[in-house]
């Protein structure tokens, strides 16, 4: 089944040339089938590019998704423009009153600030707050994890010596967890952050589970009991050219950065970059839609408020 989202929406077209199974708004309504309902609270300063990433992995399952797109309110996006924002997202305040089956947290380029210095933090508070009561299951991205692991469990992050910025070797933990069931015991990672959290800082709080690390880049994945939080400090969704921007980018820019790690090949940046973490992208959401989501969800969505949560 395909991923719902806007008819207008610019991820529509690209999924759709890649064979991606979209359904537009007007095709859905002629189903009799309940999707489920996942929030994407986008803080990523390109908010097309992230969109279409994550309506990407999430569009390539069996299930059909309806995939609402909120932002920070107060908060100017100054690299997307003001009417694609009003044409596409929705403010908290207009869906806080409603329960969904999934809620994503996008990364942030504001890691460099203290917390309580991000203008939309008490609003972002608001809503890991309310992510409690009114969603199934969250998944945390990058900056999204770092401050949720910050606001539920106190848990500080901490500045690197220089940024991690590359793909990174990861190992599986838990081979047997449902979030990387089929898994191969290694795979791939995009990182691009000069903050990280302490595995020991984790394992200090009984609630948290670690499932993934990688030698170079530290803890990966992190659950709490139940798939309830999920946290995961890299950006499995990126594109391949993604880190490519970003490094040209910095360069035009006069900014100090170290070439990506395990990226181009023979560390060549006028060489296409290898895309070795496409496969583990597409099967990491599709097992957090598939068993952290569907299949524990409640049919009756407005149940989720009750706490209705089957065990793993």
């Amino acid at each position: 089944m395909p991923i719902k989202i806007p008819n207008q929406l610019p991820a529509t077209g690209v999924l759709t040339r890649e064979n991606i199974f979209v359904m537009t708004e007007t095709r859905a309504i002629t189903q009799d089938i309940r999707p489920l309902q996942i929030l994407l609270l986008n803080l990523m300063p390109t908010k097309v590019e992230t969109e279409t990433q994550l309506a990407r992995v999430l569009g390539n399952t069996p299930l059909q998704i309806e995939l609402e797109l909120i932002a920070p309110s107060g908060h100017v996006s100054k690299n997307t423009a003001q009417s694609h924002m009003l044409a596409f997202y929705k403010s908290f305040d207009e869906v806080k009153d409603r329960t969904f089956d999934g809620l994503i947290i996008t990364g942030a380029p504001v890691e460099l600030m203290e917390f309580e210095e991000v203008d939309y933090w008490p609003e972002l508070c608001r809503i890991m707050e309310w992510s409690k009561t009114h969603v199934h299951s969250t998944l945390h991205i990058c900056w999204g994890a770092q401050a949720g692991l910050y606001y539920h469990y106190g848990i500080p992050k901490r500045r690197l010596p220089q940024k991690l910025f590359g793909v990174f070797q990861h190992t599986v933990e838990d081979p047997n967890f449902i979030l990387f069931r089929g898994f191969d015991d290694t795979f791939w990672v995009p990182h691009s952050r000069n903050t990280t959290v302490d595995r020991a800082d984790i394992e200090a709080v009984p609630e948290l589970k670690i499932l993934s690390a990688s030698p170079e880049a530290g803890v990966y994945a992190v659950k709490t009991p139940q798939c309830r939080q999920v946290f995961l400090m890299g950006h499995a969704e990126y594109d391949r050219d993604t880190l490519r921007k970003e490094y040209m980018r910095d360069l035009a820019a006069g900014v100090e950065i170290q070439m990506p790690r395990h990226y181009f090949p023979g560390d060549d940046p006028s060489q296409c970059p290898d895309m070795s973490w496409r496969s583990c992208a597409h099967l990491l959401y599709a097992n957090w839609l598939n068993y952290c989501v569907y299949q524990t969800s409640p049919y009756n969505i407005s149940e989720i408020r009750q706490g209705v949560r089957t065990e793993d």
